[in-house]
């Protein structure tokens, strides 16, 4: 593990992929594994840390998280791309029931480099989430290459190398094109962007604190009514919706990698009523929440014999 000289790169550890210090950087110049692979024997939480010559590519299909780039807080939800250039100090939350594939590879196989004068060099230049649309193909284009990309680096064949490339970077002229679409169609919205960070912060800190809509709504200066419109238009789910999604996910967090009863724990959410807790859980998840914590526990513990892939020095 290495460090930067700055006083804000002595606080974030630099960590290298198999073969880094290999001059010719040829050996071993990716890697691809599943999210939750890693992040389910971290509490589903990945700390802050940059890696100095590799570009990240996180491919999400399933379930959600939290992004922080540099100290910020960005939402994803499934069906997105977050890419995240060397150099850049990144870490991530993720719900238990994360789903999708991390690419960590040489910036220098890249076919334009981060930061160089044209509208691709720009995306790669700065981190982003990009949501994939499902509406055009562009978006299925895109997972299918990199899900290509991920077969065959299992698969080790001949041609891999120059099948991986192109995989990778093809998903990422896509994903570039995508988000100058986006870009010049949020040009109207940026206050209804704003609104949503905004809201999405706020849910971070005051969810175990079981705020009702209006008190969401009054802190962003709108009407409830005007919020739910706004959450919906931008992630198809309304202010309850989403309350109670990510009260979920804390109490997954709580039931996995807490040693506490339901009981204990349905009081540090912020539930009066245990029973009701667990009716709500149930109610959310299809399960109670010791029949899910069985579950998963079983399912987490079947994953701590996979080998992992990016060594930390």
């Amino acid at each position: 593990m290495k460090k930067r000289n700055s006083q804000l790169g002595d606080l974030i550890p630099t960590y290298d992929l198999y073969g880094e210090d290999d001059p010719s950087g040829s050996r071993f110049w990716v890697h691809c594994e599943t999210i939750a692979a890693r992040s389910a024997l971290h509490h589903w939480e990945i700390g802050l840390h940059r890696h100095e010559r590799y570009f990240q590519i996180l491919l999400v299909t399933g379930g959600s998280g939290d992004a922080i780039f540099d100290g910020e807080t960005v939402r994803f939800e499934p069906m997105s791309l977050v890419t995240v250039p060397p150099a850049v100090g990144h870490g991530f939350r993720f719900s238990p029931d994360i789903e999708g594939y991390v690419f960590t590879f040489l910036a220098s196989r890249l076919p334009v480099r981060p930061g160089e004068p044209s509208a691709f060099g720009d995306f790669l230049s700065a981190p982003r989430i990009t949501r994939l649309p499902q509406e055009t193909g562009e978006g299925k284009l895109i997972i299918d290459h990199l899900l290509r990309v991920a077969t065959e680096w299992e698969g080790r064949l001949t041609g891999r190398t120059v099948l991986m490339e192109t995989g990778l970077a093809a998903s990422l002229a896509l994903t570039a094109r995508i988000a100058a679409q986006d870009q010049t169609e949020a040009e109207g919205t940026d206050e209804n962007d704003r609104r949503i960070e905004a809201f999405s912060a706020l849910l971070h800190r005051e969810v175990r604190n079981h705020r009702p809509a209006s008190f969401y709504a009054s802190a962003l200066g709108i009407t409830p009514t005007h919020l739910n419109r706004v959450l919906k238009a931008k992630t198809g789910l309304g202010t309850q919706d989403l309350v109670a999604r990510r009260l979920i996910e804390e109490a997954q967090r709580e039931l996995l990698f807490t040693p506490g009863s339901v009981k204990q724990i349905a009081f540090r959410l912020g539930f009066s009523d245990p029973a009701y807790f667990s009716r709500f859980f149930s109610r959310q998840t299809g399960m109670t929440p010791g029949a899910w914590r069985r579950q998963e526990q079983t399912r987490i513990g079947s994953r701590n014999d996979e080998p992992g892939g990016i060594r930390e020095r």
